[in-house]
């Protein structure tokens, strides 16, 4: 067996973004690259392919689910490539270790982290193909290589008239080693990143052309449709079966560890076959709880268990104790569902000792060990390919509708999709948790001495190491795998990240207060729980936001002030809070029977601040305008920043008017958009995003805009009507 130079030097990029040379084995890489005679492809690193035809492909390894990955790195790579990103083809990253987020250790798309992960990493993929494209030219034209420049696709002479095709080059650059670290363009140079541009991927979804899950189409295949437990944990133990399989279509039914499966020919035929289906269920392990019991087993919980410490700073019980005026108050967030517009889907096929698996999933070596659990296979015999996402929200960072699809293929020997309804999503679906906050506030002549925060209620991360432990091993046998869960559980912390979801937004804390405390009382109802948009930011925010305003009214201030007296040592935050209330022309009247509320936070690393402009009409609340202002580091695109501070503010409207799950004997009430409403075209308020110049590392945009929207709105409400909500969703 030879080994090329490629094979042997290979280039990458640390956290840090330094250049290192790591030696490869062959046969130990997932992705190849090199230049490959037979096709004409030159891979210069495991993101780009150049062609002797002039195509430049880029691997996309984070999913585009409308947040405009596809896009804003592909923008990236077309800068130091010196292109235009609209003549870069896309396609979406197999499963492969060199494609892991460095941020999770997982092939993963979430936490607002694409951007970040990615912002030197691609950048450096480029300007080192750009570099040797350029070494190659210099070589034919025996030039020096600092002499030559780049031009749309070509490298250019030093007398400003000849030129090469990147394609012609592709051969020889595959000959040329860099040694050190090739310089990235300056801000001063970009010609792309920081400009305002169209998505690349609009045409395709606007005429039909890209692909999603539902969108899935193979020889042969067959639809699946999975009736569940009404209650979580549920199990079937017998059914009419004779009676279905009697029915146009249907090709088979079985029971199966989430419930009964039927399958048929078509999609509706399953569907209507699962009408006359009658189940029993045994409930001896289900979830037998109601909403109202969720929260009086927060309130017991927070009153013996007083939490883990999770930041102290001074001594809050003196600061109390002083205080001429202590102020609590207690706030509740109800479960909420992702309502993504594409049901939850997946096509798999087990064929030739494998299984080739279709879906819109958010972390797709996630979804090889969910596919693996129901199968004889080991998750490298499990080929993933990912889709476009009809919308994720981290409802898809759970694999679920994987594991049924393939646990029907398994069993069939043949193409299956498997399609959830909306109200299977709705009442099947993994949830936000509920939360419980309990706030104490010291008050001294307007000044605020002290800050407690205890935060009630389960984390996510539990759910999480216990399936991404065997991701990190897919070599390891399955019978392992729940030991790994456990271990990495007993872990956490110190191998495994510490799960701040239950935390993240309230200790960062960022208003100076000499006496800080914030504590975690950790309690779980059993109910299935999963990331949700921005997370444990989103009921951080609305806790924290409201009771700063609830405050600042006790104190006899007004609430912009009160906050920006406590901001003087963070700047960032203060410069967003000031440009909102500017824009929105704080401290001027509303107009008649309209107030407003404002709200400031950090999450994902990116700053916001908010005003919002609401009243009530014909009984309902009407938010008419929300002035939004965002610092999100270097822009890459702005109108990606305007669409999704937009797309979040209006996520995080509809979770303050409408948001609630509520369970009864274990049974979720709601079903589809009727009882679960999301807010309609003519209810959206005027949305003003402001951005704010800068030139630090990019932050992520995908989630920041929900958090402090929805204490905006409670607080314009206050404002309104005198009266304080501490409960989602508001009313009326």
């Amino acid at each position: 067996m030879t080994m090329n130079r490629r094979d042997f030097l290979k280039v990458s990029t640390g956290a840090s973004g330094s250049l290192i040379l790591a030696v490869s084995i062959p046969g130990c890489a997932s992705v190849q690259t090199g230049y490959q005679p037979e096709t004409g492809e030159w891979k210069p690193d495991i993101w780009l392919e150049l062609t002797r035809d002039d195509e430049i492909i880029f691997t996309l390894a984070r999913v585009e689910m409308g947040q405009g990955t596809y896009t804003g790195l592909t923008t990236l790579v077309a800068e130091e490539l010196d292109v235009e990103p609209g003549k870069i083809k896309v396609k979406f990253a197999p499963v492969a270790p060199e494609y892991r987020n460095p941020l999770f250790g997982l092939q993963l798309t979430g936490g607002s982290t694409s951007l970040a992960s990615s912002w030197e990493p691609l950048r450096v993929a480029g300007a080192q193909a750009r570099q040797m494209l350029i070494m190659a030219a210099a070589r034919v034209w025996e030039v020096d290589a600092d002499q030559c420049t780049t031009q749309d696709g070509r490298v250019v002479h030093p007398n400003g008239v000849d030129s090469l095709r990147y394609g012609q080059l592709v051969e020889l650059a595959d000959r040329e080693v860099i040694r050190g670290k090739v310089p990235l363009k300056p801000r001063s140079e970009w010609k792309y990143i920081g400009r305002k541009g169209g998505k690349l991927d609009a045409r395709a979804k606007a005429t039909g052309t890209a692909v999603y899950g539902m969108d899935v189409e193979l020889p042969g295949m067959v639809y699946a449709v999975m009736t569940r437990s009404p209650r979580y944990g549920g199990k079937a133990s017998r059914f009419n079966r004779d009676e279905v399989l009697g029915m146009p279509g249907v090709t088979d039914a079985f029971i199966t560890e989430r419930g009964v499966a039927l399958v048929a020919q078509r999609y509706w035929q399953a569907r209507k076959a699962q009408q006359k289906l009658q189940v029993e269920w045994d409930f001896s392990e289900a979830l037998d709880t109601d909403t109202e019991a969720v929260f009086e087993g927060y309130r017991k919980a927070a009153s013996e268990n007083s939490g883990v410490k999770e930041r102290s700073e001074g001594n809050v019980d003196k600061a109390a104790d002083r205080a001429k005026q202590v102020v609590e108050a207690e706030y509740e967030q109800p479960y909420l569902a992702h309502a993504t517009m594409e049901p939850m889907n997946a096509t798999a096929w087990y064929r030739d000792g494998g299984m080739d698996v279709w879906a819109p999933t958010q972390a797709p070596d996630l979804g090889r060990i969910a596919a693996a659990r129901h199968t004889d296979l080991s998750p490298g015999k499990i080929n993933i390919h990912t889709t476009f996402l009809g919308g994720g929200f981290g409802r898809r960072l759970t694999q679920d509708y994987i594991e049924e699809a393939a646990a029907v293929a398994y069993q069939l020997k043949v193409p299956v999709k498997l399609i959830w309804s909306r109200e299977e999503d709705t009442r099947h679906g993994f949830l936000r948790p509920a939360m419980l906050h309990r706030m104490k506030g010291s008050l001294n002549d307007g000044e605020l001495t002290g800050w407690h925060h205890q935060i009630v209620g389960p984390q996510v991360l539990d759910w999480y190491v216990r399936n991404a432990a065997p991701a990190q091993y897919p070599w390891a046998p399955k019978f392992l795998y729940d030991t790994l869960g456990r271990v990495g559980l007993m872990a956490e912390g110190i191998a495994t990240p510490k799960d701040i979801s239950a935390i993240e937004g309230a200790i960062e804390y960022p208003y100076q207060v000499p006496n800080v405390s914030v504590r975690h009382t950790h309690t779980d109802p059993g109910v299935p729980i999963t990331w949700w948009r921005s997370v444990g930011y989103s009921h951080n925010g609305f806790a924290v936001e409201t009771f700063m305003d609830e405050l600042a009214h006790e104190s006899g201030e007004d609430p912009l002030q009160f906050r920006l007296k406590m901001l003087d040592g963070e700047p960032r935050h203060r410069e967003v809070l000031e440009r909102a209330a500017r824009l929105a022309d704080w401290g001027q009247p509303a107009p008649e029977g309209r107030a407003r509320g404002l709200a400031l936070f950090k999450s994902f690393g990116t700053y916001v601040a908010q005003v919002v402009e609401a009243g009530i009409e014909n009984g309902e609340i009407r938010v008419y305008k929300v002035i939004c202002s965002v610092d999100c580091g270097q822009v890459v695109n702005p109108r990606i920043v305007e669409d999704q501070i937009e797309g979040g503010i209006l996520f995080g409207l509809t979770a303050a008017l409408y948001g609630e799950i509520n369970f009864d004997n274990g049974e979720i009430r709601q079903s589809n958009f009727h009882d679960y409403r999301l807010m309609q075209m003519h209810q959206t308020p005027e949305v003003v995003v402001d951005i704010v110049d800068s030139e630090a590392d990019p932050t992520g945009v995908g989630e920041p805009g929900v958090p402090p929207v929805i204490p905006a709105l409670g607080n314009a409400l206050f404002a309104l009507t005198g009266k304080r909500q501490r409960r989602l969703p508001l009313t009326a």
